[in-house]
């Protein structure tokens, strides 16, 4: 008899508490399911169904090391997931399953029939909290409901972290050679169905594997820690970790991202370097986000958290998506970053609120559009966060920022990109503006540079679109 540890979003050996105890009771395989299916109906960017294929490579290596075979079972959707899994069982005598909670909805209603067929075979199944520094439900109100607003949600989690650090996993022991061998990769080409395999110099930027993981989070804790509080809303500088791939893949997890900053600031979760606290803080961002996720199902499903906010009168303007879609707005700072995210999978999350408020606010579109495209997009795309990020900038979410709150890309751009580093960078037909005029060119400069005129006048757009919400807010709308 054998024990499984089947591998989803946590593509790590080190501090993996589904390996470990799978490891713990005796000979062990590795599975992992491609699902090319299920991540076209996700709308998965190919960069990161791409970085997925390059850290399983990395993962085989890492569980040959251990001796534990990390084999593949292929379905087209997790509909096909119970029996290919119960067979799989049955052909390796497989009597106990170790997995690490997703909290997708699919996922949910995925292990929910995993769970309920391997129990009619009489396999054991166990989930663990690989994903998140303290388990969804755990941070509840007096009432007993998941916080609605960060900030307490924020206060009790750093107490009980304060109190009671998340301890890594075990740190996994090689077994005994396994009789059966570890199956080849699967073709990445066959992972990414008709896409586009991303290019070597998109690659490049994303190395995979742990230990370049653990290579990004070090270096980022030595160079650009202390800096952090001042410097992660600067696009045109490296101010952020820019981990939020690896931890999206589950390649790190965040109790190591925590530990290191906990480390750096001599144990202190409240107190002690500025850069230490607020970079803890965005963790606890990430957190919040999935424990909503997990509280209220209907994220998954597209549906704004505040329901009335579904009745905003959003527009019907295919010229102005595209526009947004392509980096040709007229506004520099919203055409570089969507720039940014076409060319490397990525995008400064500053700018994800400015480009999610510009599309929402000034351009009055559906924020799900926008949602869509940056899961299509994103190598660090993942369900919980991007939706949260885009209901925050929305106002449609919990917590969001009120709907009268418009940011000014112009007024943004010169004041986190004041020397215009990052439009330069992006739009390169504006690189010889000055610091003043690149941020907002005059109709002949952009004549001259070839650069497009804006689609929306801001004050008019900002007006209507606060008009819109407060008619919402009225119960009066217009469609």
């Amino acid at each position: 008899m054998a024990t499984l540890i089947w591998f989803r979003t946590d593509l790590r050996t080190q501090d993996n508490p589904a390996l470990s105890a799978a490891l713990s009771e005796g000979a062990a395989f590795a599975l992992f399911m491609p699902a090319p299916g299920q991540w076209r109906r996700h709308g998965d960017a190919p960069i990161k169904i791409d970085f997925w294929s390059r850290n399983l490579a990395a993962l085989a290596t890492g569980l040959a090391a251990l001796n534990v075979p990390l084999k593949f079972a292929a379905v087209q959707d997790w509909s096909e997931a119970p029996a290919a899994l119960a067979d799989f069982c049955r052909r390796h005598d497989i009597r106990s399953v170790h997995t690490n909670a997703e909290w997708g909805l699919n996922e949910r209603r995925r292990d929910q029939a995993v769970a309920a067929r391997l129990a009619g075979d009489g396999i054991a199944w166990t989930q663990h909290h690989g994903a998140t520094l303290l388990p969804p439900g755990t941070i509840l109100t007096g009432k007993g409901e998941c916080y609605k607003v960060f900030t307490p949600y924020a206060r009790v989690c750093r107490e009980r972290l304060a109190s009671a650090p998340p301890r890594p996993a075990p740190a996994p022991r090689a077994q005994a050679a396994m009789p059966a061998p570890a199956d080849a990769l699967p073709d990445a080409r066959a992972m990414l169905g008709d896409a586009p395999p991303p290019t070597d110099d998109q690659r490049a930027l994303w190395p995979a594997g742990e230990d370049a993981a653990q290579r990004r989070l070090d270096a980022f804790i030595d160079a650009s820690l202390d800096d952090y509080q001042d410097k992660r809303d600067v696009p045109g500088v490296d101010g952020t970790s820019r981990l939020s791939p690896y931890l999206a893949a589950g390649v790190i997890s965040p109790g190591a991202c925590l530990r290191a900053a906990l480390a750096a600031n001599q144990g202190e979760i409240d107190s002690g370097r500025a850069g230490a606290r607020t970079w803890i803080t965005e963790l606890l961002w990430r957190e919040f986000y999935l424990h909503l996720l997990a509280a209220h199902p209907a994220l998954s499903m597209h549906r704004p958290m505040r329901a009335e906010t579904d009745a905003v009168p959003w527009r019907e303007a295919q010229q102005d998506l595209r526009a947004w879609y392509e980096g040709r707005t007229g506004f520099p700072i919203i055409d570089a970053a969507m720039r940014q995210l076409a060319a490397i999978g990525w995008m400064h999350n500053r700018l994800r609120m400015m480009t999610a408020m510009f599309l929402s606010k000034n351009l009055l579109l559906d924020w799900r559009k926008g949602e869509a495209w940056f899961m299509s997009r994103l190598i660090d795309g993942d369900l919980a966060s991007n939706n949260g990020g885009w209901q925050w900038s929305a106002s449609t979410g919990t917590d969001a920022v009120p709907y009268f709150r418009v940011f000014n890309p112009e007024t943004q751009s010169a004041k986190f990109d004041p020397d215009g580093r990052f439009l330069r960078r992006w739009l390169p037909e504006l690189a010889e503006l000055d610091n003043r005029s690149i941020h907002a060119p005059s109709d002949a400069q952009r004549q001259a540079c070839g650069y497009p005129p804006r689609i929306v006048d801001l004050r008019e757009s900002r007006l209507r679109a606060i008009e819109a919400y407060a008619g919402v807010s009225r119960g009066v709308t217009t469609r």
